[in-house]
């Protein structure tokens, strides 16, 4: 059966993802910073809470868990520095839920314990906050080193997957890719179609890995033309696809 998946949004611009196969009313969260509109939702749309899945620890991926789990009794499933997880997830696990396999993908980079959960079936990948649309998420406790291999990892995944990622950033990234690769035809057409989606109020996610390998330059530091506008960028040669794309990402930290 395909999977269903809802988007819950949250604060200013966090995503919730639900999701349950589709005619099953077991559904999964994703990263709940906030508990009222998942209950809500669960409400709405006849759905039974059955686990919760982390990527990291961030109170706005988190914060939400106390109470869901004073209403629920569910499991938790995340990374080790997540104290409501019941059941710790490393890299290499196998994760069954809803019917459907996920891969657990160490990502670290944004932090240190991030994780993404990949499923081959469908396919996607809750990325958290690894990968963004069109962008990547800040170095808050990981390195350059860290972040690029993790980058490098989803980006080698099949280039259908759909990236759910959990916040609605798009638009503002868009402008600091165009910002690194102004002549980019594929990134000013997807800038239209993404400049017209919000006007619309509508979601800009889930995107697509191959739109992301085309567009997003935190995914592009091993081709000529990020190079070429880091290099410009830091007034200095670079060495290396880390090094290219550790200035994009300081770059995009004063934009």
């Amino acid at each position: 059966m395909p999977l269903v998946v809802h988007n819950i949004p949250a604060f200013t611009d966090n995503y919730i993802w639900l999701f349950h196969q589709q005619g099953d009313t077991d559904a999964i969260l994703v990263d709940p910073g906030d508990s009222t509109p998942v209950i809500e939702a669960l409400e709405q749309l006849g759905l039974q809470l059955h686990a919760i899945i982390v990527t990291h620890h961030h109170p706005d991926h988190v914060g939400g868990i106390d109470r869901l789990l004073q209403k629920f009794s569910v499991p938790v499933y995340g990374p080790m520095g997540v104290p409501q997880v019941t059941y710790i997830m490393k890299d290499g696990d196998t994760l069954n839920l809803g019917g459907t396999s996920f891969e657990v993908l160490a990502v670290p980079g944004h932090t240190l314990d991030h994780l993404a959960y990949f499923s081959d079936s469908e396919p996607l990948v809750f990325c958290g906050d690894t990968l963004f649309a069109a962008g990547c998420g800040r170095l808050f406790e990981g390195t350059p080193e860290q972040m690029w291999a993790s980058l490098s990892r989803l980006a080698a995944l099949p280039t259908n997957t759909k990236i759910f990622c959990t916040h609605e950033y798009t638009e503002a990234n868009i402008k600091f890719a165009l910002a690194v690769e102004p002549d980019n035809s594929l990134l000013q057409q997807r800038s239209r179609q993404v400049a017209q989606q919000r006007k619309q109020l509508q979601p800009t996610l889930p995107s697509i890995l191959s739109e992301e390998l085309s567009t997003n330059p935190f995914l592009r530091a091993n081709q000529k033309s990020i190079k070429d506008a880091a290099e410009r960028h830091c007034g200095h040669p670079t060495t290396s696809e880390t090094e290219v794309f550790s200035v994009i990402r300081q770059w995009k930290d004063s934009f």
